[in-house]
């Protein structure tokens, strides 16, 4: 490949069918794998979150400094805010008695003004956009805040709202489906279509990973959360090395 080449690819996947299993594979592993850290090992909300958000600190730390796009690494880091996100919504919403109503919409309001930051200082918010330091932050930051406001979003419709995990499933999935219906069928802005369905894939596995450790009283399947974890890290491990991703086109 040219320098030429390089120059012309992103640090970020393309944007494809595999990265969407991959991706709410990964959101349904950061429930699991933060309930399993805060809950099962008894470590509690704050705990969980600060040693995750150190291993997230980590990964955004190489991911940036990376010269080229790395799969496995993205996809650690994808995880790692995740899993930082499960446990700060939770923190949040239960251990400062916020509720799920609460968090929710704080959480809402710091995505938007991150896209509207993100936006107003380099002009876009495409993930083509994304090759330099800067785009990166701002890229990871608002990853971040989606993903944490996920948690209390898949919790307020599950809890709150009382239309349970499968019930919030299908709710989250139809408006996906919608999305790619949209996609496919009008021509509404991409940019607008991917930050969508990228923050409505989060609640989807926040529902879908409760779904499948919560208490059968409480409408779940009471799995081990290691169990679930281990299966969805096995199956992005084996999309990850049998399907190779592409670096995303850098936008000219």
């Amino acid at each position: 490949m040219t320098t030429e080449q390089k120059t012309a690819l992103s640090k970020v996947p393309e944007v494809t069918i595999l990265f969407w299993l991959i991706k709410i594979a990964a959101t349904t592993l950061g429930e699991t794998a933060g309930d399993a850290l805060s809950m099962s090992l008894d470590l509690g909300y704050l705990v969980s979150t600060a040693i995750f958000a150190g291993i997230f600190l980590v990964a955004v730390m190489a991911q940036i400094n990376a010269k080229k796009f790395l799969p496995t690494l993205y996809w650690v880091t994808i995880v790692a805010t995740t899993t930082v996100g499960t446990t700060l919504a939770d923190f949040a919403d239960r251990s400062l008695n916020i509720g799920y109503t609460g968090g929710s919409s704080v959480l809402l309001g710091l995505l938007l003004a991150s896209l509207f930051v993100w936006h107003r200082t380099m002009g876009t918010v495409s993930v083509e956009s994304i090759s330099n330091p800067k785009t990166e932050m701002f890229y990871w930051v608002t990853i971040m805040f989606s993903q944490t406001l996920g948690t209390a979003l898949g919790d307020w419709t599950a809890d709150t709202q009382s239309l349970g995990y499968l019930g919030s499933a299908a709710i989250f999935g139809g408006l996906l489906l919608l999305l790619a219906l949209a996609y496919y069928t009008t021509k509404v802005s991409r940019v607008f279509l991917f930050w969508a369905a990228f923050i409505l894939t989060r609640p989807l596995g926040a529902v879908l990973g409760d779904f499948l450790d919560k208490p059968h009283d409480h409408g779940g399947l009471n799995l081990s959360r290691f169990t679930a974890s281990g299966v969805l890290l096995v199956f992005m491990i084996v999309c990850i090395s049998l399907f190779p991703q592409r670096a995303a086109k850098k936008a000219h």
